[in-house]
């Protein structure tokens, strides 16, 4: 994965921020959106397209776009170096491999103190009960 080539795939846009803000927030457009098209981008190799696809499906429209927002802050500058830093962190967890899980046996002397354990606890309770007359 190459970030530059990345942010330059990216497309920004800038919208007005909902909320309170009086006169600034009504005249101001400093909500950034960002849309990076997954299937288009020359970024990736096929095989990341297909991770990223799969790790970022619910965050994904229906044509592989990726739609991120921010209106943290009052500056559209600042914004869009938040939104631009989200979405390579983003890009990073979608791309790592998943470790293979090697299943592993429980040991034979882990078996064998569960076991004695359970004796100990059934001779216990076996102890609480009335004595049988015969």
């Amino acid at each position: 994965m190459d970030a530059d080539r990345l942010v330059r795939e990216i497309n920004f846009s800038a919208v007005r921020s909902g909320g309170p803000g009086g006169q600034h927030a009504n005249k101001v457009s400093s909500k950034v959106v960002l849309q990076f098209d997954l299937n288009q981008s020359n970024a990736l190799t096929d095989q990341e397209k297909l991770s990223a696809a799969e790790n970022l499906s619910s965050r994904l429209t229906k044509d592989n776009i990726l739609i991120m927002s921010c209106d943290e802050s009052r500056s559209q500058h600042r914004n869009k170096e938040i939104l631009t830093q989200r979405f390579l962190t983003l890009m990073e967890k979608a791309l790592v491999k998943q470790k293979k899980r090697i299943p592993t046996k429980v040991s034979k002397s882990v078996k064998l103190k569960r076991l004695s354990a359970k004796k100990k606890l059934g001779i216990k309770k076996s102890l609480r009960q009335k004595p049988k007359l015969d």
